[in-house]
């Protein structure tokens, strides 16, 4: 039997406690998966008011002054399966807004104080600040946690090897160089092998260039991340690190993501009863305000409203869903011009358009069970998930050819239709017209019943889970763990 490890995961967000995308279901997730592979994880993440109120009967594990302007204590607690370590500084983490921004949508100003505590308590915790809990390894997060490395390497003390997963490139956390002072870092540890980014601080740039292990979250955005054109001014380094570098294709917890048990939806059902899908359609068609229409395509998007998204794209081709009979539903925040692009679409367009603002957990569900085909025009997806959630419920995703939506959809060409191992539509370039393409090869394979239905128990079919990216992850620790 394997030996047993303990690893300690350091992230700004973990569903169901506070969610803002992706990172949030991975570490959220991960945890539970790894457990059949013998290891035990413990996750340390911000006090978020969201987070505190979550909390019962939470265990006080050390009670510090932060280098970081006020008092602290790590609290330990176990919370819907997940072992926590929150770190309860309020003078950080005590605010209204979301984990990253404020009400009014800016930044918080001292993101970089905030998020260098939480990878100073990760690296305190790996260096043995708990009497009776040290762990093996340490998984480091995106940005937020790019740090950890950086205070591993240069405060002195034992060395625990860090594994770093970059969930978005795109997001670095670059700060003013005058804070390394305030960061609690030597003055040594500013070099272009340091935190030192173009003249500034790196969080990210920091764990790519100091963590034993570099993954990513599909292998072929581990691929893409290489080139200068997805690189981020970072490809360089990155290759430099190639063969510390891997891409580990994210799961989905399909205990959530389950159209045989969901509460959310209208009517549950599995691969052997999907025409009871046709419920779940009406049903949100009806709460939409869409027109009832069982045979007209029902396209669906889930994502923020965004450049990298592509919704820009999908805003200049909806002509293209309404030429072809179809109808759209839209959920999802993001870019001011786009919200209010997507909310005249559906007040001109009422019953064939509706678009919904924000993000609602239940009505992602509802959309999952609902729509006949998910859009997923990215211009870079590291991993994405909407697509793992659309193949699991039967609804046929559309997706650009990049990252994680290239690793995941097998496109209905001939051949592969020929195969019976087809699962979407995949288009490439990213362009308005191949989209438009690839929307108008949706909507005729929609119209093949035969053909749709094979794309559907297909997509059903394939294996989104976490077994097989946890059994890589483990395989990671252990090597890193046996030095």
């Amino acid at each position: 039997m394997a030996v047993k490890l303990n690893v300690l995961a350091v992230a700004s967000e973990v569903y169901p406690l506070i969610k803002t995308g992706g990172l949030a279901d991975v570490a959220g997730a991960l945890p539970g998966a790894l457990k059949t592979e013998g290891v035990t994880v413990r996750t340390l993440l911000p006090g978020y008011p969201a987070v505190m109120a979550r909390l019962k009967r939470a265990k006080p594990l050390h009670a510090f002054t932060t280098h970081f302007g006020g008092p602290a204590q790590l609290l330990g607690v176990k919370v819907e399966g997940l072992d926590l370590i929150v770190l309860d500084a309020p003078h950080l983490f005590d605010r209204a807004g979301g984990p990253y921004a404020g009400m009014d949508g800016r930044d918080f100003g001292d993101n970089a104080l905030r998020f260098a505590a939480l990878s100073a308590a990760g690296a305190a915790i790996a260096q043995g600040l708990l009497a009776d809990w040290r762990p093996d390894v340490v998984h480091a997060h995106d940005w937020q946690a790019g740090m950890t490395a950086a205070y591993l390497t240069f405060n002195g003390g034992p060395r625990t090897p860090v594994v770093f997963t970059v969930h978005n490139l795109a997001f670095q956390g670059q700060f003013d160089r005058k804070l390394m002072g305030a960061l609690g870092l030597p003055a040594h540890a500013f070099t272009h092998d340091g935190v030192e980014y173009y003249g500034d601080i790196g969080f990210l740039k920091a764990g790519l260039r100091l963590a034993d292990r570099v993954t990513t979250v599909s292998p072929t955005y581990a691929a893409e991340i290489c080139t200068p054109e997805w690189g981020m001014g970072l490809d360089g380094l990155i290759r430099g690190r190639a063969d510390r570098l891997s891409g580990i294709l994210n799961g989905i917890d399909t205990d959530v993501w389950n159209p045989a048990t969901d509460p959310h939806i209208a009517q549950a059902y599995d691969a052997a009863d999907i025409a009871a899908r046709a419920v779940n359609k009406a049903a949100l068609q009806a709460r939409l305000g869409l027109e009832v229409a069982p045979d007209a395509p029902l396209f669906g998007v889930i994502s923020r409203l965004s450049w990298q998204k592509g919704l820009d794209l999908l805003l200049a081709a909806l002509p293209t869903i309404l030429e072809t009979g179809g109808q759209l539903a839209v959920l999802g925040s993001g870019d001011r011009w786009m919200e209010e692009g997507f909310a005249n679409a559906a007040a001109s367009n009422a019953g064939r358009i509706s678009v919904q603002i924000g993000y609602d957990e239940t009505l992602a569900h509802a959309i999952q069970a609902g729509v006949d085909a998910l859009i997923v025009p990215s211009r870079f997806e590291p991993c994405g998930l909407t697509q793992l959630c659309a193949l699991r419920y039967g609804a046929v995703p559309v997706v650009a050819r990049v990252g994680g939506l290239a690793d995941t959809i097998i496109d209905a060409s001939p051949m592969a239709m020929a195969a019976r191992t087809a699962t979407g539509v995949q288009f490439s370039p990213v362009s308005g017209p191949m989209l438009e393409s690839a929307i108008r090869r949706a909507s005729s394979l929609y119209r093949k019943p035969d053909s749709w239905r094979r794309l559907q128990l297909n997509g059903m079919a394939s294996d989104v889970s976490w077994t097989e990216p946890a059994q890589a992850y483990a395989s990671l620790y252990r090597d890193l763990a046996a030095g």
